[in-house]
């Protein structure tokens, strides 16, 4: 049966009413915690869909090593040696790191060629890399996922599935992300004026940025979207319309007797209020002197800097962004299409952190990649299975750059994460990678634990990644 408050939550995602949080913003006075709201912060998601080859990003360099993970990809690399130039995985094309730390045994590790401005980032200390990340409920490792006695998350390597857990600790069907309950503390902090704009998305509805008292507010590379006709046409509606539809959805929400109704009325309301503030605080939006790449990722990254600009007119002191790219399930030609993808990452995060800079906010924004899953170490022909943990990137001004956190396991078969085919057992949970910034976003360490429950779960909790 269809409750009022299920109502409430699920309308806050409806095409035209996309402001978060709607009237359980209410609620938030009910919550007071003690999260520290002072200044600025924003979080930026940036989810790669189908789950980037973490081997192909985070690739040894030390020859010994180098020459171990060439023997089992050597079909991949002739793939790759069979590209336009500038695409080689050969070890002389390779960007190599020089991370603070020395933990590894000697072992090096580079990026590739089309990844020189993270590379740059990284060794400018603003950009860190946190090695075997993904989802756990327990520490585990090879003779316990083997031995079948380990505590595992439902329904690893299934693309869904895993793009939940790691957004929300469960898998398709979670209602509450862990970007939603930063959001949900910080809107009971009163860092939120106006708590539309604390949760927004550039690619759809996610999971990842829903809460009890937040929901994703949605807006496209232009700014605010349009609103579209509920029909099978699903065109857009014609300008004389707009006004009309307006009316018909705004008016005498106060005087209805349904209460359905009544809230509706009140959301669409909200929603329009909402649309109209953005839009006409993005006309006010600064040039930047930053160039964003032309492309999917560059376009989005464009549009969150834009929006954090005009951050005092929409009265947000604490915003959480999600944007997402896709391509990256490279079961087949991934010498061809991985590396476009991951200069369009490189590109678009080095402008990104750029525009941060002109902002003169780069150590109150903090970026980071996420993604379903790694990939194997094996092959098969020109690509690459799912796997588990992966590697990824941290940049900010406010993070201890220049170092690799986490572990980055040999590039062999095998060893004490291997689960099968170099697919990588995580040696960091999503918790431990989300409990530095959420502490660095503000949260108490009682908030962080209701945030992210299994936290408990990890010895030496999160990461010193600020």
């Amino acid at each position: 049966m269809q409750t009022r408050r299920k109502f409430l939550q699920l309308s806050a995602t409806a095409p035209f009413a996309m402001a978060g949080g709607s009237m359980l913003g209410s609620l938030a006075s009910m919550n007071a915690q003690a999260m520290d709201t002072t200044g600025y912060k924003a979080l930026v998601c940036i989810f790669l869909f189908g789950g980037m080859d973490c081997h192909d990003t985070v690739l040894p360099y030390d020859l010994p090593s180098y020459n171990e993970y060439a023997a089992i990809r050597s079909s991949l690399l002739k793939a790759y040696a069979g590209q336009p130039e500038g695409f080689s995985r050969g070890r002389q094309a390779l960007l190599p790191l020089a991370p603070a730390s020395t933990g590894f045994g000697g072992r090096q590790f580079a990026l590739p060629p089309q990844m020189s401005a993270l590379h740059d980032l990284f060794g400018a200390g603003k950009a860190a890399i946190v090695g075997n990340v993904g989802p756990l409920l327990q520490p585990t490792n090879r003779a316990s996922f083997l031995g079948s006695n380990a505590v595992l998350p439902k329904r690893l390597f299934s693309h869904n599935d895993q793009q939940s857990t790691w957004m929300s600790f469960a898998p398709e069907g979670s209602q509450l992300g862990w970007g939603g309950r930063f959001g949900d503390a910080a809107v009971s902090a009163g860092a939120n004026i106006n708590s539309s704009f604390s949760q927004i998305s550039l690619a759809g509805n996610t999971v990842f940025l829903s809460g009890d008292l937040v929901s994703p507010y949605q807006i496209d590379v232009d700014g605010v979207k349009s609103i579209l006709l509920i029909e099978r046409s699903g065109k857009e509606v014609p300008a004389p319309l707009e006004p009309i539809l307006r009316d018909h959805f705004t008016s005498a929400g106060a005087n209805r007797s349904n209460l359905f109704e009544r809230d509706f009325i009140n959301l669409s309301r909200e929603s329009f209020d909402a649309n109209d503030l953005l839009d006409a605080a993005l006309g006010t939006a600064p040039d930047f002197a930053t160039t964003f790449p032309s492309s999917a990722l560059g376009s989005q990254l464009g549009a969150v800097a834009r929006t954090i600009a005009v951050r005092d007119t929409l009265g947000a002191s604490r915003q959480i962004f999600f944007v997402g790219l896709g391509g990256f399930d490279t079961h087949s030609a991934q010498a061809t299409t991985l590396p476009v993808l991951q200069q369009d990452i490189s590109d678009s995060i080095a402008a990104f952190y750029e525009a941060t800079r002109e902002m003169g906010i780069e150590s109150d924004v903090t970026t980071f990649t996420a993604a379903d899953f790694g990939r194997t170490l094996t092959v098969n022909g020109d690509g690459t299975d799912h796997g588990w943990g992966s590697h990824h990137f941290v940049v900010g001004g406010g993070v201890k750059g220049g170092d690799i956190y986490g572990d980055i396991p040999e590039s062999v078969l095998g060893h004490g994460q291997d689960s099968g085919n170099g697919r990588l057992i995580p040696t960091v949970s999503v918790e431990q990678f989300a409990a530095p910034m959420g502490a660095w976003y503000g949260l108490s360490p009682a908030e962080l634990k209701q945030a992210l429950p299994g936290l408990a779960n990890f010895p030496g909790g999160g990461l010193d990644l600020f």
